[in-house]
């Protein structure tokens, strides 16, 4: 006969319920991880997408547009172009040349990128920040050298955004799991239910899976065009609570305690 806890949950297997969720408490550590792998490469996919139709097209046409002389050395850009000048640009991104950022190239991408004599700045909705080129740095900003460069190591760089995506996912599902833990112990323990601690650890770190689920979803629509930036911050702030409400009604959804389960009704207690 199977143990009172199987006889209640699915296998664990799927992490997109709250019941699915609670069955991750009793799984091997194994199944635990090939699943999150799955998860995290679904969202690395998303990653990789997004980049290929939002960003990468922008970084080509502006090597295309760029002089066949330039060079960012001795922490300056040697520029022999027209500045300020936009090289390339989508509602995702923006590419430009401004040595003094002293012109007005507008702001109609989510992310602006200013190339200028010593510094790079980044804007966004959010303000901008400048960050100053190392004066050890040698890096060629013309096209004949760029354009070959770029062409060679487009692969790798998508490679490396999914290895990146993956490796940073399980690492904050690891760190996220050990603050989650106690809590959820705690909560099982008053709540009756049926639960230890690595248990605990491995019920928090299957809740977080969809939330992920969800910004994956969220990166696809982005990607399209459905949300703007604003709707990202929010979807980002929101697909950290999910993680919670999933913790909460799956421990809930555990059964109870067999100490606690095994103890008789009293048969003279009023009903209510």
């Amino acid at each position: 006969m199977k143990p009172f806890f199987d006889q209640l949950l699915p296998s664990a297997w799927e992490p997109l319920t709250p019941r699915g969720v609670a069955a991750f408490a009793r799984a091997s550590l194994g199944r635990l991880g090939f699943v999150q792998l799955l998860a995290a490469l679904l969202a690395a996919v998303s990653v990789v997408w997004f980049l290929q139709v939002a960003w990468l097209p922008v970084v080509q046409e502006a090597i295309q547009q760029l002089p066949r002389e330039g060079k960012i050395s001795r922490g300056q850009l040697s520029w022999r172009g027209d500045t300020p000048a936009r090289l390339a640009a989508n509602p995702f991104l923006s590419l430009a040349v401004d040595l003094w950022h002293e012109g007005d190239l507008g702001n109609e991408s989510h992310l602006s990128v200013e190339f200028g004599r010593t510094n790079v700045r980044l804007r966004s909705i959010l303000g901008y920040t400048e960050v100053v080129y190392p004066s050890d740095w040698a890096i060629e900003f013309n096209q004949p050298q760029l354009k070959p460069w770029w062409g060679a190591w487009q692969p790798g760089i998508l490679a490396a955004a999914v290895g990146l995506t993956v490796a940073g996912l399980f690492a904050s599902w690891a760190l996220l799991a050990t603050l989650y833990f106690l809590p959820v112990w705690l909560l099982a323990f008053f709540a009756n239910r049926d639960l230890n601690g690595r248990g605990s650890w491995r019920l928090a770190s299957a809740a977080l899976m969809p939330g992920a689920f969800f910004m994956t979803l969220t990166i696809a629509a982005y990607g399209l065009g459905l949300l703007d930036l604003v709707y990202l911050g929010w979807c980002f702030s929101f697909h950290v609570m999910i993680g919670w409400i999933y913790l909460l009604v799956a421990v809930l959804l555990l059964p109870r305690h067999p100490e606690v389960a095994a103890v008789p009704k009293n048969p003279f207690a009023p009903k209510l």
